[in-house]
């Protein structure tokens, strides 16, 4: 398996975790010289089964008024752009293997909302990349899945968003009991490529109990 990031210190330490199971492979999907060479690597690799795009992020939370324009093709340049600059690349060589091309979204993709008008918008155009890419694909070798979390607690997504502020970040998962967790998101991706692959997953929304929607959280 091969696990691509920008960053090569959290790539080593998932290497040293998983020990030969792992291919580290620092690559910024961003930028397509940095792409290219990284999708070089893994195609020598030998045949590829699946592609689980998972890069992608928030930045800032203002109103369109005042929001930034820079946070916003941050945002669309990771969210959206990378995703398909790395399916592009790759689905030459998943129609070969009876691939699948895996799309992690968000829920903030189905429903907007006050101060997410960017995010929202990048997650939006990323599952309809997905739903329409399944569409083209019809006929082909090829699954096309989206799965979309709600609330997840990770120690970077809020961090990131707020820059930096953990009193925001922190206020995000304040009282929710139990939020989904990184490994949450990571069995539905398992049981998604599991399935047989005349199966196709379309869509996957999976929320913690608590979260009802964006505005909708039972806190304690």
């Amino acid at each position: 398996m091969a696990a691509l990031a920008r960053r090569a210190e959290r790539l080593d330490t998932l290497a040293q975790e998983l020990g030969d199971a792992v291919e580290p492979i620092a690559a910024d999907i961003t930028d397509e010289t940095s792409t290219q060479a990284a999708v070089d690597t893994i195609l020598a690799g030998g045949p590829v089964k699946a592609l689980v795009n998972c890069a992608g992020g928030a930045i800032g939370k203002d109103p369109v008024a005042t929001a930034s324009i820079d946070d916003w093709r941050a945002m669309y340049e990771l969210n959206v752009l990378g995703t398909l600059r790395m399916t592009q690349k790759l689905l030459p060589a998943l129609k070969e293997s009876s691939g699948t091309v895996l799309v992690i979204s968000s829920t903030a993709g189905i429903e907007p909302y006050e101060g997410g008008a960017g995010y929202c918008a990048s997650k939006f155009a990323e599952r309809v990349m997905a739903r329409v890419l399944r569409l083209e694909m019809i006929g082909e070798p090829i699954r096309v899945v989206d799965i979309s979390p709600g609330m997840v607690h990770t120690d970077e997504f809020s961090m990131h968003r707020f820059h930096g502020d953990a009193a925001k970040a922190a206020a995000v998962y304040a009282g929710v009991p139990d939020p989904l967790k990184a490994e949450d998101i990571a069995e539905c991706v398992r049981w998604a490529l599991d399935q047989p692959d005349t199966v196709d997953i379309d869509s996957i929304v999976v929320r913690p109990r608590a979260e009802g929607s964006y505005t909708k959280v039972y806190r304690k």
